[in-house]
């Protein structure tokens, strides 16, 4: 711990703010036992799966994916989804997608776990991994175990086209079996408790999933393939009302349980009488409330909803902050009654809850809760390494955006603040449709240490606050999200916490975008700090890759028709009003932001005789997952700040 006892704060190194900690996801319950997935940037980035018996923080887990295993798809370009799992008594079965080969593994443990000895591993395998897949040139993921019919059943996205595959869990080195093809794209399978019914989201070009997209259902025929297609939710691009749909869940009972936005908010509504192919489904809305029960499926494997048992449970998202609640059938609905409001990958069974929790003051870690007690505990990758007197506390900050809309954001006074006017950091989050979160971020707690204010913005566009929110983002990106950024700098100015000499802003990828259309279209920044930025509209829509084809005609406007917007739009079209210092970062395996992008934002930046900063990484894809490029990314940028702020 770097803090003296004398409570004298210290500026946050960048290895400690970005270094040594793991990042959780997908956790879930089995039985007895938790498992989730841990990614390690001081391993480069690799993802391996954890297992520990629920409730045991006082035991080690036990790593079931070993160096060099490597969980990771690339799905849709952004993957998730990679990993499934059973648990049968005293068996458990994992399968998974190496990121080494692109194929589907699987891995048979024997239960040898006894609380007697807890170097004794819980789980030995019976056998060596067994590559289910043949190696080809398709992507496979979110999988589920259909034990009746001895299968993994899962997506596949090849030659632009997504499927729903099938492969034997006793063959090696298979051809996937096509049992359905979707539409377009395909997401979000769930196999009903009988094993006779799937669930699944579809949505098609030019939308995205969190804009128009359709509840999908059918039932397996004596072949195994999907038969009784059937439409049970949502709406298609073409349709008058917009609908989006998000993780379906069957409850043990058969009833099927679904988050749709037509009331203009991800709220939840229940089928319950059995689906027939013939009949219209009748939905009961049971729990209406202004507050998001989903968000944009970016990735595979997301979770808001669960059943535990007799019990729902659902997070949602009110102003910013989330929570954990219990749904009745009566429409009733309660809070759990614990301290973290930024929540993710919620699971639960038989009256459990697992899920990824952060607050203000504890890093992101895995929550267990008993429902039947209403104890809980938490674990984080590593021990706190802050006093909490030392952390800067976000406070939800309020302005008036583009054409006089409320505007939320988080504002993160200096460490120790005076109430001086200080220099200030705006973050933008990536997306568009990201969401600032209240999560301890040391990221953030690196700036606030060495006397910086932080804004994270919600622009216009951002989760977590309703459709009419997301929205606003509408043909208006790079208008919309510029005038929200500046807003926020000038309303802290006004009310005295901001020195208007010392403004950077930064963001990567959508968020790098609008940090350059600041720099292009306003005067307030001093410097910036881009990662893998969109620079070019016009060379993103003609080059990026399926998932997003059609994702700016929705922000920008329709293509070909209005390619002038795009351009006028576009930073890299108005490198010349750049007038200030930029730094930018890029990995050369990027498929969603070209390199070149980047590289030729950098020359035309130079051209002008502006400073400027490009750093390249080889092995680094659309986000940075290795620890030393994380490290350096950030000491990068305080170095490049402090020389052009002349700090």
């Amino acid at each position: 711990m770097f803090i003296e006892s004398q409570s004298v704060l210290k500026e946050i190194s960048a290895e400690l703010a970005l270094g040594e900690t793991s990042f959780f996801k997908e956790p879930r319950i089995l039985g007895k036992w938790v498992l989730w997935l841990e990614q390690r940037p001081q391993e480069g980035g690799r993802t391996t799966a954890l297992i520990r018996p629920w409730g045991r923080i006082d035991l080690a887990a036990q790593e079931l994916t070993p160096f060099p295993i490597n969980l990771r798809t690339r799905l849709h370009g952004y993957g998730g989804g990679v990993l499934t799992a059973k648990c049968l008594k005293t068996k458990l079965l994992l399968s998974w997608v190496d990121d080494s080969d692109g194929c589907l593994w699987l891995q048979v443990w024997e239960d040898s776990y006894f609380c007697k000895d807890p170097i004794t591993p819980y789980w030995r395998s019976i056998h060596s991994p067994l590559c289910l897949s043949e190696t080809g040139n398709y992507t496979l993921s979110d999988g589920i175990i259909d034990l009746f019919r001895n299968r993994w059943i899962g997506l596949m996205e090849k030659d632009s086209n997504d499927y729903i595959v099938s492969f034997s869990l006793n063959i090696e080195n298979q051809l996937p079996s096509l049992i359905y093809q979707p539409i377009d794209f395909a997401g979000y399978l769930t196999l009903s408790p009988d094993s006779n019914q799937l669930a699944w989201i579809e949505w098609q070009q030019p939308s995205m999933p969190w804009e128009s997209s359709q509840l999908w259902w059918g039932t397996f025929n004596e072949e195994g393939m999907i038969s009784n297609i059937k439409q049970l939710a949502g709406s298609f691009s073409k349709d008058q009302v917009q609908k989006s749909v998000f993780q379906p869940v069957w409850l043990p009972s058969g009833e099927l349980l679904v988050a749709e936005d037509s009331s203009g908010w991800w709220n939840l509504m229940m089928l319950e009488q059995p689906i027939q192919s013939q009949s219209s489904p009748i939905w009961k809305r049971l729990w209406p409330m202004e507050a998001e029960f989903g968000m944009p499926q970016w990735i595979c494997g997301m979770s808001t909803i669960a059943s535990a048992g007799k019990k729902i449970v659902a997070i949602s998202c009110l102003n910013g902050y989330w929570s954990i609640n219990l749904l009745a059938r009566d429409g009733s609905i309660s809070k759990v009654d614990q301290p973290f409001n930024d929540l993710s990958g919620l699971h639960a069974a038989s009256g459990r809850i697992v899920a990824i929790a952060s607050n203000s003051t504890k890093e992101s870690g895995l929550l267990e809760v008993d429902l039947t007690d209403g104890s809980w505990l938490h674990t984080s990758s590593r021990a706190s390494v802050l006093d909490e007197n030392q952390i800067s506390v976000p406070k939800p900050f309020w302005f008036k955006g583009f054409k006089g809309s409320l505007t939320h954001s988080w504002f993160y006074p200096p460490a120790h603040w005076d109430g001086l006017p200080a220099p200030l950091l705006v973050k933008i989050h990536s997306g568009p449709t990201g969401m600032a979160t209240t999560g301890l971020n040391l990221g953030i707690q690196f700036w606030t240490s060495r006397g910086w204010g932080v804004v994270d913005v919600n622009y216009g566009g951002s989760t977590g606050f309703g459709r009419l929110y997301r929205e606003r983002l509408k043909r208006g990106w790079g208008e919309v999200d510029v005038n929200d950024c500046v807003a926020a700098v000038k309303t802290l100015v006004a009310k005295g916490k901001v020195d208007r000499r010392y403004i950077a802003i930064e963001g990567g990828s959508a968020g790098g975008f609008t940090a350059l259309a600041c720099l292009c279209f306003t005067d307030i920044f001093k410097v910036a700090s881009c990662r893998y930025p969109v620079t070019d509209l016009i060379g993103m829509k003609e080059k990026t890759h399926r998932f997003e084809e059609g994702y700016l005609d929705h922000l920008v406007g329709i293509w070909p028709e209005e390619r002038q917007i795009y351009k006028k739009r576009s930073p890299l079209h108005y490198v010349e009003q750049i007038k200030c210092p930029v730094i930018l970062f890029q990995g050369l395996k990027d498929k969603v932001v070209l390199p070149d992008q980047t590289e030729l934002m950098a020359m035309e930046l130079r051209k002008n005789n502006i400073p400027v900063e490009l750093h390249t990484f080889p092995n680094e894809s659309h986000g940075f997952k290795d620890r030393n490029v994380k490290i350096k990314t950030l000491e990068a940028t305080e170095k490049f700040f402090n020389k052009h702020l002349n700090f």
